[in-house]
Protein backbone atom coordinates (compact mmCIF):
# COMPACT_ATOMS: atom_id res chain seq x y z
CA UNK A 1 0.00 0.00 0.00
CA UNK A 2 1.16 3.20 -1.11
CA UNK A 3 2.56 6.31 1.55
CA UNK A 4 0.39 8.81 -0.54
CA UNK A 5 -3.03 8.95 -1.32
CA UNK A 6 -4.44 11.31 -4.15
CA UNK A 7 -6.87 13.65 -3.36
CA UNK A 8 -9.05 15.46 -5.44
CA UNK A 9 -10.19 19.15 -4.34
CA UNK A 10 -13.48 20.33 -3.73
CA UNK A 11 -13.23 23.71 -5.12
CA UNK A 12 -11.02 23.17 -8.37
CA UNK A 13 -10.81 19.24 -8.69
CA UNK A 14 -7.42 19.42 -9.18
CA UNK A 15 -5.53 16.39 -7.73
CA UNK A 16 -2.83 16.36 -4.57
CA UNK A 17 -0.47 14.05 -3.73
CA UNK A 18 -1.16 14.04 0.38
CA UNK A 19 1.00 11.34 2.66
CA UNK A 20 -1.68 9.44 4.12
CA UNK A 21 -0.27 9.83 8.21
CA UNK A 22 -1.41 13.62 7.11
CA UNK A 23 -5.06 13.50 5.56
CA UNK A 24 -6.49 14.31 8.82
CA UNK A 25 -4.46 17.44 8.81
CA UNK A 26 -6.12 18.55 6.21
CA UNK A 27 -3.97 20.26 3.75
CA UNK A 28 -4.39 22.84 0.93
CA UNK A 29 -4.85 22.42 -3.02
CA UNK A 30 -1.14 23.00 -4.47
CA UNK A 31 -3.00 24.58 -7.59
CA UNK A 32 -5.88 27.21 -5.73
CA UNK A 33 -5.25 26.85 -2.12
CA UNK A 34 -8.02 25.66 -0.87
CA UNK A 35 -8.57 23.53 2.13
CA UNK A 36 -8.69 19.91 0.61
CA UNK A 37 -11.14 18.71 3.25
CA UNK A 38 -13.87 21.75 4.40
CA UNK A 39 -16.22 19.37 6.60
CA UNK A 40 -18.48 19.88 3.44
CA UNK A 41 -20.26 17.99 0.77
CA UNK A 42 -18.69 18.93 -2.92
CA UNK A 43 -21.01 19.74 -5.49
CA UNK A 44 -20.77 17.48 -8.18
CA UNK A 45 -21.37 18.00 -12.09
CA UNK A 46 -20.42 16.14 -14.84
CA UNK A 47 -16.89 18.72 -15.30
CA UNK A 48 -16.03 17.35 -11.27
CA UNK A 49 -17.54 13.71 -10.58
CA UNK A 50 -14.48 12.16 -12.75
CA UNK A 51 -12.03 13.74 -10.37
CA UNK A 52 -13.83 12.79 -7.33
CA UNK A 53 -15.40 9.44 -8.17
CA UNK A 54 -12.62 8.06 -10.05
CA UNK A 55 -9.19 9.75 -10.16
CA UNK A 56 -9.43 10.51 -6.52
CA UNK A 57 -8.05 8.04 -3.79
CA UNK A 58 -10.68 8.90 -1.07
CA UNK A 59 -14.13 6.77 -1.04
CA UNK A 60 -16.96 8.83 -2.25
CA UNK A 61 -20.18 8.70 -1.00
CA UNK A 62 -22.99 10.88 -3.36
CA UNK A 63 -26.13 12.07 -2.22
CA UNK A 64 -28.66 11.65 -5.49
CA UNK A 65 -31.22 14.57 -5.27
CA UNK A 66 -33.51 16.65 -6.79
CA UNK A 67 -34.92 20.35 -5.27
CA UNK A 68 -38.29 19.17 -6.27
CA UNK A 69 -37.76 16.52 -3.63
CA UNK A 70 -39.13 16.91 0.04
CA UNK A 71 -37.15 13.62 1.19
CA UNK A 72 -34.10 15.03 -0.36
CA UNK A 73 -34.42 18.64 0.94
CA UNK A 74 -35.24 17.25 4.31
CA UNK A 75 -31.81 15.25 4.09
CA UNK A 76 -29.48 17.90 3.38
CA UNK A 77 -28.64 19.30 6.78
CA UNK A 78 -27.98 15.31 7.69
CA UNK A 79 -25.74 14.89 4.81
CA UNK A 80 -23.57 17.84 5.18
CA UNK A 81 -23.01 17.16 9.04
CA UNK A 82 -22.51 13.83 7.76
CA UNK A 83 -19.05 15.13 6.23
CA UNK A 84 -17.67 16.40 8.95
CA UNK A 85 -17.91 13.22 10.45
CA UNK A 86 -16.71 11.22 7.56
CA UNK A 87 -14.07 13.02 6.18
CA UNK A 88 -10.90 12.84 5.80
CA UNK A 89 -11.73 8.92 5.35
CA UNK A 90 -14.36 9.84 2.96
CA UNK A 91 -15.20 12.17 0.50
CA UNK A 92 -19.41 13.38 0.22
CA UNK A 93 -20.74 14.62 -2.44
CA UNK A 94 -24.43 16.08 -4.37
CA UNK A 95 -25.31 15.62 -7.34
CA UNK A 96 -28.37 16.84 -8.80
CA UNK A 97 -30.35 14.85 -10.78
CA UNK A 98 -32.41 17.00 -12.68
CA UNK A 99 -28.92 19.47 -13.65
CA UNK A 100 -26.77 15.67 -14.14
CA UNK A 101 -29.34 13.25 -15.52
CA UNK A 102 -26.35 11.68 -17.72
CA UNK A 103 -24.57 10.92 -14.18
CA UNK A 104 -27.87 9.92 -12.27
CA UNK A 105 -28.76 7.25 -15.57
CA UNK A 106 -25.00 6.23 -15.64
CA UNK A 107 -26.01 5.21 -11.91
CA UNK A 108 -29.35 3.83 -12.63
CA UNK A 109 -30.56 5.74 -10.14
CA UNK A 110 -35.14 5.41 -10.47
CA UNK A 111 -35.91 6.85 -6.42
CA UNK A 112 -34.66 9.45 -4.56
CA UNK A 113 -32.59 10.29 -2.21
CA UNK A 114 -30.34 7.49 -2.98
CA UNK A 115 -26.51 7.40 -1.65
CA UNK A 116 -24.00 5.44 -3.58
CA UNK A 117 -20.61 5.12 -2.51
CA UNK A 118 -17.88 4.60 -5.25
CA UNK A 119 -14.44 3.57 -4.78
CA UNK A 120 -12.11 3.80 -7.91
CA UNK A 121 -15.15 4.68 -10.27
CA UNK A 122 -17.11 1.62 -9.24
CA UNK A 123 -20.20 1.78 -7.06
CA UNK A 124 -19.53 -0.21 -3.86
CA UNK A 125 -22.75 0.28 -2.05
CA UNK A 126 -26.09 1.70 -2.48
CA UNK A 127 -29.34 3.16 0.07
CA UNK A 128 -32.14 4.61 -0.93
CA UNK A 129 -34.03 6.82 1.52
CA UNK A 130 -33.39 9.96 3.83
CA UNK A 131 -31.56 8.87 6.98
CA UNK A 132 -30.54 10.88 10.14
CA UNK A 133 -26.79 11.76 9.90
CA UNK A 134 -25.29 9.43 12.21
CA UNK A 135 -27.25 6.66 10.13
CA UNK A 136 -25.46 8.44 7.46
CA UNK A 137 -22.38 7.98 8.96
CA UNK A 138 -22.83 4.68 10.56
CA UNK A 139 -23.99 3.21 7.14
CA UNK A 140 -20.91 4.63 4.95
CA UNK A 141 -18.45 3.39 7.13
CA UNK A 142 -19.68 -0.06 7.63
CA UNK A 143 -20.10 -0.03 3.65
CA UNK A 144 -16.60 1.59 3.21
CA UNK A 145 -14.84 -1.49 5.40
CA UNK A 146 -15.77 -1.22 8.67
CA UNK A 147 -13.29 1.25 8.98
CA UNK A 148 -13.84 3.76 12.55
CA UNK A 149 -11.93 6.75 12.99
CA UNK A 150 -13.31 8.62 15.63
Amino acid sequence: MSDTMIVACPACSTLNRVARERLGAGGKCGKCGSPLFAAAPVTLTSRNFDAHAARSGLPLLVDFWAAWCGPCRQMAPAFAAAAGQLEPEMRLGKLDTEAEGAIAARFGIQSIPTLVLIRGGREIARKAGAMPAGAITAWARQAAGGRQTS
